[in-house]
């Protein structure tokens, strides 16, 4: 009971900032299905629109990379190359 009430209270002290997030809206082009279905399953995709001033191509492939063999993310070949061009088309320098 008191971890149930300590609950509510943490997620009523959140609910404010909760409502005001609008959800992220990446470029619509070939690749997004695989950057929504790989990236969004460990971070928020809002990442790549903070970041996409700053990398250029090597830069994208190192994050994929790092993502990969750094974080564990379960990303094949094919998904890498995927999310690789669509990232490097839409959000490179």
């Amino acid at each position: 009971m008191k971890y149930a009430t300590i609950g509510a209270i943490l997620l009523g002290l959140a609910a404010p900032a909760l409502a005001d997030e609008k959800p992220i809206q990446l470029k619509k082009a070939d690749g997004l299905d695989k950057v929504e279905a790989n990236c969004a399953a460990c971070h928020s995709l809002d990442y790549i629109q903070m970041n996409s001033p700053f990398p250029n191509a090597a830069l994208w492939d190192a994050e994929i990379t790092k993502m990969i063999k750094a974080f564990g993310a379960p990303i094949d070949d094919a998904d890498a190359k995927v999310i690789g061009d669509y990232l490097k088309k839409n959000y490179g320098s």
